[in-house]
């Protein structure tokens, strides 16, 4: 049998990808049979743990793959756009478990609360990522939204925006935050305009802005400390 014509029900059930991962989880499995489940079929005369060792072969490890465009990986025959897709956003998913900590009934306390239950998911980014705190009565963590992507300025960031999650999650407070991929954690004009505006609108619908954190790689600026709210 030519190995353009392989397929995993040419296997032995016993050695197919799923069978072995729901056997013996999914540490037992190599890396090629994890690509080929995340892939998960082939194209004509290619299986899909043949793409898999091609993923492999041409980025060298898993890694490599993992920061592949997906331009990048839509070279390899059999995997289009939407396969790129997939493999992304697995990676990704791994990224954010491995980055954010478990922030449920997570305690904020100061302005290093805030920044160690966040900063590691944001202070590498290459834009600027704008997020929202949630907070109970208790000054736990509800949740965190990310209320936008790029620079931040006032006709990006909208209050209703902000504040749609806080209300649908009955907020008792929130915290602002956002990176600055310069490094320099020092507010801009924008930055300090719109704290005042978000803090104005709080106080309309009754949800308090504790702070306005601007997390970088070198630090870190609290409004709240600088007396700035």
């Amino acid at each position: 049998m030519k190995e353009s014509s392989f397929t995993v029900h040419d296997l032995p059930k016993a050695e197919r990808p799923r069978e072995r991962l729901k056997q013996f989880g999914p540490e037992a499995l190599s890396a090629q049979e994890l690509l080929a489940l995340i892939i998960g079929r082939g194209v004509s005369k290619k299986s899909v743990i043949t793409i898999a060792q091609e993923l492999l072969v041409k980025f060298g490890n898993i890694k490599a793959i993992s920061e592949a465009t997906i331009e990048e990986l839509s070279q390899i025959k059999g995997i289009g756009f939407a396969k790129a897709v997939q493999i992304k956003a697995c990676f990704e998913l791994g990224k954010r478990k491995d980055l954010e900590p478990e922030l449920k009934d997570f305690d904020i306390k100061d302005p290093q609360s805030v920044v160690k239950a966040i900063r590691a998911s944001i202070k590498d980014k290459a834009k600027e990522h704008f997020k929202l705190i949630l907070l109970n009565a208790r000054n736990k963590i509800l949740g965190v939204s990310t209320i936008s992507i790029g620079s931040l300025n006032a006709s990006i960031v909208h209050p209703r925006e902000v504040f749609k999650d806080a209300i649908v999650h009955s907020a008792y407070s929130v915290v602002l935050a956002h990176n600055h991929p310069s490094g320099d954690p020092e507010p801009s004009e924008d930055d300090l305009t719109i704290t005042k505006r978000f803090i104005e609108a709080g106080k309309i619908l009754g949800i308090h802005v504790t702070d306005h954190i601007i997390i970088s790689k070198n630090g870190f600026f609290s409004f709240k400390d600088k007396g700035l709210m």
